[in-house]
């Protein structure tokens, strides 16, 4: 499934590959014209980032958009596909109008757990609807996704992103948080990818694994399980 969270009319866009699990993109766009040249005049075209990943090793000095997820892999979760989702975002950017929206078919029971300094956020369809959303905005939500993948003989593989924050055509800081709980009887990791680094920090233990990373550009993470038995 291939979520998107957009800001209208400018694009937020997060999305995780065959998953339910949305993203979120783009800074807040400008509301007037003074707003607009501060900007643009914030960095110079040489530090604008066009895409290209960059895992970064220090928090920018004002608050960033949090995107995080918790998702619970069970044991019925290897046969239908289908996992258990938590989903808060803090920080968000102030718009107008935006969307959460999640491909058919691979979201079931989607409901609000807390919204704030939001006017107005309602589920419509496959979709979270957002209006006059604030600065330091917050919106939870939960659902259940069909995010598992099996990938056969005794695999599978849970995919995300691509992550981005994006306004025109540069990419601005983003935080992202993974916690992922698997029953660690039925299953091991075997591989995560992007590899822990700078920026990019794992931690594991038996049947769970948290993923925090800060960066620009577009994330796109793997996580990649052998069944035991």
């Amino acid at each position: 499934m291939m979520p998107l969270l957009r800001a209208l009319p400018f694009v937020l866009a997060a999305l995780v590959s065959g998953t339910a699990a949305p993203a979120w993109a783009a800074p807040a766009p400008p509301m007037n014209a003074e707003d607009l040249d501060a900007w643009f005049n914030a960095k110079s075209t040489a530090e604008v980032n066009e895409g290209q990943l960059t895992f970064l090793g220090t928090a920018p000095d004002k608050p960033v958009h949090h995107h995080q997820n918790r998702i619970r892999i069970t044991e019925d979760s290897l046969a239908s596909g289908w996992t258990e989702l938590e989903q808060c975002h803090d920080n968000l950017d102030a718009v107008p109008r935006a969307q959460i929206t999640f491909r058919a078919g691979y979201i079931r029971n989607l409901r609000l757990l807390e919204s704030r300094a939001i006017g107005k956020a309602w589920v419509e369809g496959a979709s979270v609807q957002l209006r006059e959303v604030g600065t330091g905005a917050r919106l939870c939500l939960a659902a259940q996704t069909r995010a598992l993948n099996d990938s056969g003989s005794g695999y599978f593989t849970l995919n995300n992103g691509p992550y981005m924050r994006k306004f025109l055509d540069g990419y601005y800081p983003m935080q992202v948080s993974l916690k992922l709980e698997y029953p660690a009887g039925l299953l091991q990791i075997i591989d995560i990818s992007p590899p822990e680094q700078t920026g990019f920090r794992v931690r594991q233990k038996a049947g769970m694994v948290n993923i925090d990373t800060l960066f620009e550009g577009e994330l796109r993470t793997q996580v990649q399980f052998e069944r035991l038995r």
